[in-house]
């Protein structure tokens, strides 16, 4: 059994303990005070009002939905050679030592998982979660139950060693609660139950305020399928912003484990290039399970993209690019980068003329000061933009980039018509994946 993993080099100072903040529930004293250990509870006795033993707790059953701590909707119970359902309306009193209930007569069901529930031993208990608040990986010791607005809810996530002890040498260590150790769930991404993502209105909303960067971070420290359940609990954009900062390997990784449709849409709202980059490594009945889901012509855009050869220009350019004709006016160039203000496009426009050929690229200050009205057709002029092949080699690439100084050239087609860019950052992605590669070959004696 592993021990927590350690916090992400260089973001654990922001970290906070979590008693002493104001916001949290485990600062009450009442709340303290009352805590009860999950895995303290385990193989404990269910009982009536009366004290008279039912059976044996197995797991507790909670249920999640937009409140930030989840309520226990249940309990499993071991009554005789059977295993079964116990509402956890029933429940009148709850110790470290017992559950009473508060009725001789229950009415034991078949427990049967039901949409949104986690079984709190079987699902939470020494799996990984996301410490939000502390960006930190971090895997849970134990959990702790507590009566709040009505209800017993969870309320923490022990992550100490010590807990862990406790549960591995229960007559060594007392069970008993150790809040100093405690994160507030409110700050907790808890990432997988038996059928899938457990959804925490609280954790997307805090997931969400974090960097792409960050969130990358904390994906790679997680493992197999929670991977995938990070990933299920943020927006659509916010994850394919994520996956673009994340390691090649580490997202061919997290590709292979999500379904067709999930690496479709977030596939499709990276930038091209770096979509491309990803389905180029796939095998080709994973990378065409993918297209096939796609958006047709999203699908045909990367296709062709994958279909060049990294070390050429066409296989690391982006095809975000903005084509404008020189009749257009310098305010309908304007609008168009106002519209396409989420991409990663700020550098200006390109100008064709009738027949769709290369004339020049015009910067946003160029537009900027020039009369609304005016055709860009005025503003062609030297210095003009440096342009390559789609098969001009990567050695070429860099030499245009060292000649040229600037952001980005532009790639053309055997026609003289622009369809795609290059940015610095992209050769430099580049060089680094087929140096990765060069190192990989020598090392193993595979065919470079």
């Amino acid at each position: 059994m592993k021990q927590s993993p350690a916090p992400i080099s260089g973001i654990n100072t922001v970290a906070r303990k979590i008693v002493g903040r104001r916001d949290s529930v485990l600062a009450r004293k009442n709340i303290r005070e009352s805590l009860v250990s999950v895995a303290g509870l385990i193989g404990r006795p269910v009982r009536d009002n009366d004290g008279l033993d039912i059976g044996k707790l197995v797991d507790v059953v909670v249920r999640h939905g937009e409140e930030t701590y989840p309520p226990v909707s249940g309990l499993i119970v071991k009554v005789g050679q059977r295993t079964l359902f116990v509402n956890g309306a029933r429940i009148s009193q709850l110790t470290k030592d017992e559950i009473r209930l508060s009725s001789t007569k229950i009415n034991l069901e078949v427990f049967q998982r039901r949409t949104g529930e986690s079984l709190l031993d079987a699902d939470v208990i020494d799996h990984q979660i996301v410490d939000v608040d502390g960006l930190r990986v971090v895997r849970s010791s134990d959990l702790y139950l507590a009566p709040f607005d009505k209800e017993i809810r969870v309320v923490g996530v022990d992550i100490s060693f010590v807990s862990f002890l406790r549960r591995v040498f229960p007559g060594a260590i007392r069970r008993r609660p150790t809040p100093d150790h405690v994160v507030d769930w409110a700050s907790v991404a808890s990432l997988a139950d038996g059928t899938g993502v457990v959804r925490t209105a609280g954790s997307r909303a805090a997931l969400s305020q974090l960097r792409p960067a960050d969130l990358a971070d904390l994906i790679e420290d997680l493992a197999g399928r929670e991977q995938g359940a990070l990933i299920e609990l943020l927006d659509p954009e916010l994850a394919a912003d994520v996956l673009e900062e994340m390691e090649e390997e580490e997202l061919q990784g997290l590709i292979r484990g999500l379904s067709a449709e999930r690496s479709a849409e977030l596939l499709a709202r990276m930038e091209p290039d770096e979509s491309a980059e990803v389905l180029r490594d796939l095998d080709v009945e994973h990378r065409e399970s993918i297209l096939k889901v796609m958006d047709p012509t999203v699908a045909k855009q990367l296709r062709h993209l994958v279909s060049f050869d990294e070390t050429h220009a066409g296989g690391i350019m982006t095809t975000h690019i903005l084509i404008v004709r020189e009749n257009d006016t310098v305010a309908s160039a304007l609008d168009l980068l106002v519209q396409n203000r989420e991409r990663d496009i700020s550098d200006g426009v390109v100008v064709v003329d009738s027949r769709g050929k290369l004339l020049d690229h015009i910067q946003v200050i160029e537009l900027v000061a020039a009369k609304p009205s005016a055709l860009l057709s005025t503003l062609i002029g030297p210095p003009y933009p440096t342009a390559v092949r789609l098969e001009a080699p990567l050695d070429e690439v860099i030499e245009e980039f060292s000649d040229n100084r600037g952001s980005s050239i532009i790639v053309i087609d055997e026609k003289n018509k622009p369809v795609g860019r290059i940015l610095a950052d992209d050769l430099v992605d580049a060089l680094s994946h087929l140096a990765d590669r060069r190192i990989f070959t020598q090392g193993t004696g595979g065919l470079s």
